[in-house]
């Protein structure tokens, strides 16, 4: 493994240094002169990476001013940089690494299947003991259907619905996210007025009924139209949790959904196996219809799937479609059930299953958020670090709400002011945390992982309390 270079410890003032867009910017920020002298490789990666990349990255989320970090390798809750820098990741592989990095157990069994193959074009028998993995764990899965990614899930299960129900439209909770189709771009972080947004038809966004997150008197009302198929949510909220859902929310969506003959979608994209090893719906013991799953999923490689109730899944079956005189739903993908895909899956499952993983990495997450709160406190900083299993959420209070990490209650606040933020803080908290050796996603927050430990906490709190005194010194906070 890589050995890192030593973090600097000096705060250099102003430097001009290159940007990704090719152009040159002087700053007076030492936090950004500093990322930018950690970084050469990287910058210049960038700058080769907009000649052919918009905006040289491959994932939005991957967008970061002036460019971002290019990781070489990674191991357990650690990721080197090609300058050579290590940092400690709760970007956690956009949520598929609750193991961590690379674990033993899953990259001996994705070497194994490398060697027998990557691609048959027939059935082989992983995909079955895959599926058999996954029915085991997840309460609602009588049925299974592999996909190659969470987008192409959701995709199909609101189809799956569509042709269940005879009905043509779907509601939705504004701000939660069910990947990236067309029926899902609208009121995830922008159109929450339910209009199109560019390269959408309008036709395709009125398809999709809007409601206030949480909002079940709204969602009821959306339900009594009449015309609705399916309700697809997060159960543990939008962005797991950044915008919580109170957990009596779900029993009540299950009670309107069956009297009215909707079918109830969990999105577990990021909570399967991460909030239990049965997801969300065995933690909460509410379950739905169909779910969708991915990144734990697949143990960290491409792959997800649907599943659900037999009767619902039937329409993706040639036989029972012919039985029972009806259309069947045509379902290709090339890489649905790749081999290396369901061997990484099945040994992450067998892991999950037998470790309790999903409490190791709550518990550190909740000694993760008490610890920066305490550095929020020790700062006399209006912010608070919330969150729910293994998750956390840092909110920099753009509105300056009289607020503590003590009482702070995200359930008190719309969702508007808990996704609102300062861009320019929250890029400049990011870089100043990359400063410190710490990774974390741009909402701002992460996920962490089993592989975390005492060391990457005490490096993680050091590194915050760090940066917010570097913040205040800049008069960002």
């Amino acid at each position: 493994m890589s050995m890192a270079k030593p973090l600097h410890t000096d705060t250099p003032g102003s430097q001009t240094g290159a940007f990704a867009d090719g152009s040159a910017a002087a700053s007076n920020s030492p936090i950004l002169a500093r990322y930018l002298e950690r970084t050469p490789a990287s910058a210049a990666m960038a700058e080769t990476a907009r000649t052919m990349l918009p905006s040289g990255i491959a994932h939005d989320a991957r967008y970061l001013k002036p460019y971002n970090i290019y990781t070489e390798e990674a191991a357990g809750s650690r990721k080197w940089d090609v300058d050579g820098n290590e940092y400690v990741d709760y970007f956690g592989g956009h949520g598929a690494h609750l193991l961590g990095h690379n674990p033993p157990a899953v990259v001996d069994a994705v070497r194994d299947a490398l060697e027998r193959g990557t691609q048959f074009g027939t059935n082989h028998p992983l995909e079955v003991e895959w599926a058999r993995m996954v029915r085991r764990l997840i309460p609602c899965a009588e049925r299974v259907r592999f996909t190659s990614s969470g987008t192409e899930a959701t995709h199909m299960a609101l189809r799956l619905a569509r042709a269940h129900t005879g009905r043509p439209r779907i509601a939705r909770f504004m701000t939660h996210f069910h990947g990236w189709h067309d029926h899902m771009t609208a009121g995830y972080t922008s159109h929450f007025d339910g209009s199109a947004t560019p390269g959408v038809l309008p036709e395709v966004a009125k398809g999709a009924a809007l409601v206030p997150p949480g909002d079940v008197d709204a969602m009821r009302a959306a339900l009594r139209e009449g015309d609705i198929a399916a309700v697809i949510l997060e159960p543990t909220g939008a962005s797991f949790g950044k915008v919580p859902l109170k957990p009596e929310v779900l029993s009540e969506l299950r009670q309107m959904t069956e009297e009215t003959g909707t079918v109830l979608i969990f999105d577990e994209v990021i909570t399967g196996f991460r909030v239990s090893a049965g997801g969300a719906q065995a933690a909460f013991g509410v379950t739905p219809d169909l779910t969708t799953l991915a990144k734990i999923v697949a143990g960290g490689m491409p792959g997800g799937a649907v599943v659900g109730r037999q009767d619902i899944m039937d329409a993706l079956d040639f036989q029972a479609m012919e039985a029972a005189g009806r259309e069947k739903i045509d379902h290709p993908g090339t890489f649905n059930a790749n081999p290396v895909s369901a061997a990484a899956g099945i040994a992450a499952l067998n892991i999950i299953a037998a470790h309790d993983v999903c409490g190791k990495a709550s518990a550190y997450a909740a000694r993760l958020r008490d610890g920066m709160n305490d550095v929020l406190r020790q700062h006399r900083l209006r912010w608070a670090v919330y969150g729910t299993f293994s998750g956390f959420h840092i909110f920099t209070n753009p509105g300056g709400l009289e607020i503590a990490p003590d009482d702070f209650d995200p359930h008190a606040l719309p969702y508007d002011v808990l996704k609102k933020g300062n861009p320019a803080v929250n890029n400049k908290l990011r870089l100043g945390l990359l400063n410190e050796g710490v990774d974390v996603s741009p909402w701002p927050g992460g996920l962490t992982s089993s592989a975390h430990d005492d060391a990457d906490l005490e490096l993680t709190l050091a590194a915050f309390d760090r940066v917010l005194g570097a913040l205040k010194a800049e008069g960002e906070v």
